[in-house]
């Protein structure tokens, strides 16, 4: 029998991370996620559905801030040394986002403290970490910051992370990863860590960097084994699901909304994620209810430049404040999809994308079901996780399978 692989994801969200890993053959021991509704989707899926994880007894099996995790199982945690073999996952990254307000003080921020302490405690033999590119990059003070702390300078965090995993005694390697290169139908640049323990590192010569290496040797044959594209576009994922297809009532929703219906299959990637779906009514299909005059003003919105954000000229003609409003390319990878939805207008029919399509652009199969509000708005957005932003934070299942066959191999290396 092969050998099982354990890992502990932190920060797991609605579970992409935990979905790739599972697909390459590793098991989990637990998850923490601190949001109930990311954690009730990972819970239906992996736990209910899947028996992903040996969860263990001591540790409830719920929704869990991290820091209360290290405060009341430190015992435990240090306990489960030598034992796990990897822990993964990242820090939200809200934070350190150049697509928000990048605020250094940010309380966010302060959670790569935790994740650090949690590698201190538990000393993984392996490390996988990714974070936004904004992770990378210096906290620029403005004049009046500079005038409370004349001394004080901004900092990259990534460094500070090496900086510190270094002297926990793991040697590591970071690098910016474009997703769309790995067959996810997404232009989505992400920082990406690895770590291994030195002592493990030494003894048996292995190097942080060959996991980068490996992963983009291995990615066409991994793709060729699937059946899949080396490069999908955005129609590859979602044409399919468009609202022509007709409608149907949105059980989870309410009597005002409606939810589209499968057209056959037009592409090997919508074939893939397609498999073990059942019915005609894909999960959280449902569309939005836009108003008359927002329908005929998204209209105008496809005539613009596709895959693009509108120009100022088009915005002020049609008194448009909001700052991004993207009609999307069919025969284009998708931007990178955010937490807000309408970001975007679908590349045919004049409104947003649904959470079904959300979920294929970010290689999310079918099977894979969604709990909790399906969006939310106004001073929520800072409390509450729905469907959409579960998605939008999320790491691709496609790209988290590859990266947990290089680790795989990695750890087979070692032992």
């Amino acid at each position: 029998m092969k050998p099982t692989y354990s890992y502990i994801d932190l920060f797991a969200g609605c579970g992409g991370l935990s979905l790739g890993l599972h697909n390459a053959g590793w098991k989990g021991v637990f998850a923490i996620e601190k949001n109930k509704d990311a954690f009730e989707t990972l819970e239906y899926n992996l736990i209910k559905n899947k028996n992903h994880f040996d969860w263990p007894a001591w540790l409830p099996q719920q929704n869990l801030e991290i820091d209360n995790v290290l405060a009341e199982y430190k015992d435990q945690l240090i306990g489960l040394r030598d034992k796990v073999d990897l822990v993964a996952g990242g820090p939200p990254c809200q934070g350190f986002s150049v697509a928000g307000l990048r605020r250094e003080d940010d309380i966010r921020n302060g959670l790569i403290r935790s994740y650090l302490k949690f590698i201190m405690y538990t000393r993984p033999k392996m490390i996988f970490f990714e974070n936004v590119k904004g992770f990378t990059l210096e906290f620029k003070k403005n004049k009046a910051e500079l005038k409370q702390a004349a001394k004080s300078k901004g900092k990259a965090y990534s460094q500070y992370v090496v900086d510190v995993l270094n002297r926990l005694g793991y040697q590591v390697e970071g690098r910016m990863v474009d997703f769309s290169r790995f067959g996810v139908p997404q232009k989505r640049t992400r920082f990406i860590l690895v770590g291994i323990r030195k002592d493990i590192a030494t003894v048996k010569k292995l190097k942080a960097k060959t996991f980068f290496t490996r992963a983009t040797a291995n990615k066409k044959s991994f793709l060729e084994g699937k059946n899949l594209p080396q490069n999908p576009k955005l129609a590859d994922a979602i044409s399919d699901l468009l609202k022509s297809n007709g409608l149907a009532p949105t059980p989870d929703r309410g009597k005002k909304f409606f939810s589209g219906k499968y057209a056959p299959a037009q592409s090997l990637y919508q074939q893939y994620l397609r498999a073990d779906s059942v019915g005609n009514v894909p999960d959280s299909h449902s569309f939005p209810n836009h108003r008359s005059d927002i329908e005929q003003k998204f209209t105008l919105f496809l005539s613009a430049p596709k895959g693009k954000n509108l120009g100022t000229a088009f915005k002020e003609t049609l008194k448009i404040n909001k700052h991004v409003i993207i009609p999307l390319a069919a025969n284009k990878p998708a931007p990178t999809i955010t937490t807000l939805p309408d970001d975007y207008i679908h590349y045919k029919e004049p409104r947003i994308l649904t959470v079904r399509e959300y979920a294929r652009i970010q290689s999310f199969p079918d099977w894979y079901l969604f709990r909790g509000k399906y969006t939310t708005g106004g001073k929520d957005r800072v409390k509450e996780v729905p469907r959409y932003t579960q998605i939008g934070n999320a790491i691709p299942p496609l790209f988290g399978e590859q990266s947990g066959l290089i680790l795989h191999q990695l750890i087979q290396d070692e032992r």
